[in-house]
């Protein structure tokens, strides 16, 4: 019998979320509850851009999952609403339903996570006998587990690099773009992304589940940021004004740091205008992509570019693979025991139910 799956959100993942479920064999898509008043009643398909399948967006979410679910892809912004999401989460997990999602990232890794996290997401898991998966974001594949997988080609490794670099006029998040990330604002204040305690609790986890697949526990974390301003005005469609002299450009890393000579890092080479720091790594092609880079005998650089028919730009490809890994991982998240997950806990999570499959 298919796996009933909720879908919470119609954003950048939410939206990729419903069609890839469309297209799973062993999946029915049972609902899909949105924030926005504009939105509920409105076909799904619509809101996925594609025709319409027969059922409407809504906003009742306990009726939902009353109707019975095995599992929720979250899709919901939790980083300007960590205590809305929070509730989400454990009433989902209360209810029975397996959650997978992208953006739970203190969940990454639970062996680090805080523990007044830890209990009530696990009490929940306890209950209702669920299970969660956080993949991460950038997309979180491309991060945790492709490092692990491509160091396999290479010998006398000293550094695994994993490394995002992407123009943020395509990510249609516009608080979350100015506010969080801090795109526009003063070069005097350090937005909240940037700050080394955030760095290390949404991207260190990546770091720790790289070393932990390759049998090297991270034993503490670097951090290291750098930033430049924009040398124009530049304007936006959807983000409006972004003035010369506000932040334009950023660039990060975490570093893992074993009690071997080999160091995971994870960097970001962050934009809002392609001429800003001209002198950081750009894509080899387009606005954005995600590299791994092993530094070894040989060295190893892989450059990924995802394009998604239904969503424009460098970021719709991007999150496009996170939704498809999220959704494709469904089948062995139901399957495995009640608790908090992590992709070293699953089986190999593939495209194989999707070979052939078309949207509706």
């Amino acid at each position: 019998m298919s796996l009933r799956v909720i879908v919470w959100g119609t954003g950048n993942v939410g939206r990729p979320a419903i069609r890839a479920i469309l297209t799973h064999p062993d999946l029915e898509l049972a609902g899909v509850v949105v924030a926005n008043p504009d939105k509920v009643g409105v076909d799904v398909g619509v809101l996925a851009g594609l025709a319409p399948i027969g059922l409407a967006a809504t906003d009742d979410r306990r009726s939902l999952m009353a109707a019975g679910a095995d599992a929720v892809v979250y899709a919901a912004t939790a980083d300007t609403r960590p205590e809305a999401a929070m509730e989400d989460l454990l009433a989902c997990l209360s209810a029975g339903c397996n959650v997978v999602a992208s953006g739970l990232y203190a969940f990454l890794h639970p062996r680090t996570t805080l523990p007044d996290l830890l209990a009530p997401v696990q009490a929940a898991c306890d209950r209702g006998g669920s299970s969660l998966f956080v993949s991460g974001i950038d997309p979180g594949w491309a991060m945790d587990m492709l490092p692990a997988l491509v160091s396999g080609t290479s010998s006398a490794i000293t550094e695994i690099r994993s490394r995002e670099i992407f123009n943020y006029a395509l990510y249609d998040q516009p608080r979350v773009v100015r506010e969080v990330i801090g795109f526009g604002g003063s070069m005097d204040t350090l937005p909240i992304m940037l700050h080394d305690f955030a760095i290390e609790m949404v991207w260190g986890p990546m770091v720790r589940l790289v070393g932990d697949a390759l049998k090297q526990p991270v034993t503490s974390l670097e951090v290291i940021v750098e930033r430049q301003p924009l040398q124009r005005d530049i304007r936006i469609p959807t983000m409006g004004l972004f003035e010369a002299g506000t932040q334009g450009a950023f660039r990060f890393e975490v570093s893992g740091v074993t009690d071997s000579p080999v160091r995971f890092v994870l960097e970001h080479v962050t934009r809002i205008d392609d001429t800003c720091a001209p002198d950081w790594p750009h894509p080899p092609e387009g606005q954005g992509c995600h590299q791994v880079i092993v530094r070894g005998n040989p060295t190893i650089t892989l450059s990924l570019h995802a394009e998604d028919e239904y969503e424009v730009g460098a970021g719709g490809g991007g999150n496009a693979s996170a939704a498809c890994w999220l959704v494709n991982a469904i089948p062995a998240v139901n399957a495995a025991n009640a608790g908090i997950l992590t992709i070293l806990d699953l089986p190999r999570i593939d495209g194989s139910r999707q070979l052939g499959t078309r949207l509706p």
